[in-house]
């Protein structure tokens, strides 16, 4: 008997491809879209005019799967509240852990499915998360905190892939394909449809100018809103008489001020962590981090003591903020990840 996956499917080309290749490899596919947030701007009708599509041509079923009030809560809240907060927020992580491979894959169960696949591009072998081959394009910094029960659920049939791979078998597929390669990529962030002090401003006043403070405390220039800065910033404020590029090393809500400091200021040595999420058991180790997506990986020692994670990095990392991820690596490994509290 044929074994039945679910794909989440986007009506992206990455998604897209991925149900052709595992109806092809002769698994039993559905399609599910999510619809996530409300849109008016005809996003959700385009994708799903793609998906209709897709599932045409390679007669399979699919469903939407409406979980806007789940996203809103688990994740565009939370998003909105971290820059009110001060912090840097990282959604896509909060997203795959929450809604893609926490409902999402619930209902593929529900439909009797043995697998959800998606078109990421990562590695798993059921127990841990690897890289992609495709290093421009690896998405297993954004895996890291899905829980471990549901890895041997998961597939990605495009990790071995290269990203223009995909798109060349798009366009030679056929018309419903290659109409979906002419469409740009999504952007990062599926609710930003600009920037995201857009979505910001439509839950706070952040355009309140404020004092820009140096290490000492000190007034040194003006800002037009703290919300409207991360950490490593270097533009959109004044420094009074400053020779040389300042950057922002710190976020003050509560009275509405920056902290800011030459490129030497925002060198960090060591990162506290929590709400870990571990793929491995041990307490001490060494290994590599991840402290941004883009970042280089840092070799490092941790110790987990009391559900937070001490890394002591062997070589010093530069604007890294609170609110974002340490994804920790043994090779091409995901061992285990949490997200940065604070920095020394």
């Amino acid at each position: 008997m044929q074994k039945k996956v679910m794909v989440g499917m986007s009506g992206g080309i990455d998604s897209s491809v991925t149900a052709y290749m595992l109806q092809k490899e002769g698994y039993e596919v559905e399609g599910v879209y999510l619809k996530l947030h409300n849109r008016t701007d005809g996003y959700h009708e385009k994708n799903l005019g793609h998906i209709e599509d897709v599932a045409k041509f390679l007669d399979i079923k699919y469903h939407v799967l409406d979980l806007s009030d789940k996203f809103t809560q688990e994740v565009y809240d939370y998003f909105v509240d971290s820059y009110l907060e001060g912090t840097t927020p990282n959604p896509c992580v909060k997203c795959n852990k929450q809604i893609k491979f926490g409902a999402m894959l619930q209902f593929a169960q529900d439909k009797d499915c043995s697998y959800l696949a998606t078109g990421h591009y990562a590695k798993t072998d059921g127990k841990f998360f690897y890289e992609a081959d495709d290093k421009s394009k690896d998405q297993s910094y954004f895996l890291s905190q899905v829980d471990k029960e549901a890895l041997p659920y998961m597939m990605f049939p495009l990790s071995t892939y290269k990203k223009d791979d995909i798109v060349r078998l798009g366009e030679e597929l056929d018309d419903v394909y290659k109409k979906i390669t002419a469409k740009s990529e999504s952007q990062e962030i599926c609710f930003v449809e600009t920037v995201y002090t857009d979505v910001v401003k439509k839950h706070a006043n952040i355009d309140q100018k404020g004092d820009v403070l140096d290490e000492k405390g000190n007034v040194v220039g003006t800002h037009k809103g703290y919300a409207h800065y991360t950490i490593g910033k270097r533009r959109g404020f004044v420094v009074h008489g400053a020779h040389e590029p300042h950057f922002v090393t710190k976020l003050n809500p509560k009275d509405n001020t920056i902290v800011v400091g030459k490129k030497a200021a925002l060198e960090i040595n060591e990162v506290i962590a929590n709400n870990l999420n571990m793929y491995i058991e041990k307490k001490e180790f060494d290994c590599t981090v991840k402290l941004r997506y883009r970042s280089n990986s840092i070799p490092c020692k941790i110790k987990i003591e009391d559900s937070k994670a001490s890394i002591s990095l062997e070589e010093p990392a530069f604007g890294v903020a609170a609110g974002q991820l340490a994804v920790f690596y043994d090779g091409q490994k995901v061992i285990g990840s949490a997200w940065i509290e604070d920095t020394k």
